[in-house]
């Protein structure tokens, strides 16, 4: 064999040398990717953050929208409401020589078809009387003799509109006094004076 020429020696030398430094690069190029790795789990964890936070927005909105149609609903319907009150004061109010005429049936279907209305958009009358009172239902007006705590009679009634309070009940509460045959006797004929609601 021929002897090599002192370049060819040099360019093998320059060839083995990158071999020898190939670890540094090695390691080098691992740390890139090791980077680009860390980068990479940490945009997709913002993703998923602001994924998370854009349903969390949508659904806080929709809410929000609920909320606010009940809330219109709401003020609606409490207007509403003293017109139901006047519809049952003009039928109690009908002399009895008239309750059978065909025009205060009409406007008994009216009040039904009102209170039926209601009801379909989730209004319910706040059942009181014989109850023990409560506060977050019945506003207190007047104690009177009757069982104490218990609601013993009921001026005007309450509402509640998928189960958020519309309209408090306003009520006697009894003091815990007995009840004689004269005091029921009287509470029944004001009943049918006074405008109280006894049903």
């Amino acid at each position: 064999m021929m002897p090599r020429d002192p370049e060819e020696n040099e360019k093998t030398n320059n060839e083995i040398k990158p071999e020898e430094e190939l670890p540094e690069a090695t390691t080098t190029l691992e740390e890139e990717l090791a980077e680009a790795n860390k980068k990479a789990e940490e945009y997709l964890a913002n993703w998923q953050r602001s994924q998370a936070d854009f349903l969390n927005y949508k659904r806080r909105t929709e809410q929000e929208r609920l909320e606010f149609n009940s809330y219109a609903n709401a003020n609606l319907l409490c207007a509403i409401l003293p017109v139901i009150d006047d519809f049952e004061r003009a039928l109690k109010a009908i002399p009895r020589e008239y309750k059978n005429n065909d025009w205060v049936e009409g406007v008994r279907l009216v009040e039904k078809k009102f209170k039926t209305i209601l009801e379909g958009q989730g209004v319910k009358q706040i059942k009181c009387l014989g109850n023990t009172f409560d506060p977050n239902l019945h506003e207190a007006i007047r104690q009177e003799k009757g069982k104490e705590g218990i609601v013993v009679e009921e001026y005007l009634k309450g509402y509640i509109l998928n189960d958020k309070l519309l309209r408090a009940s306003r009520v006697a509460v009894g003091n815990g006094e007995a009840i004689t045959k004269k005091d029921s006797h009287q509470r029944g004929d004001r009943g049918d004076k006074g405008g109280r609601v006894n049903g």
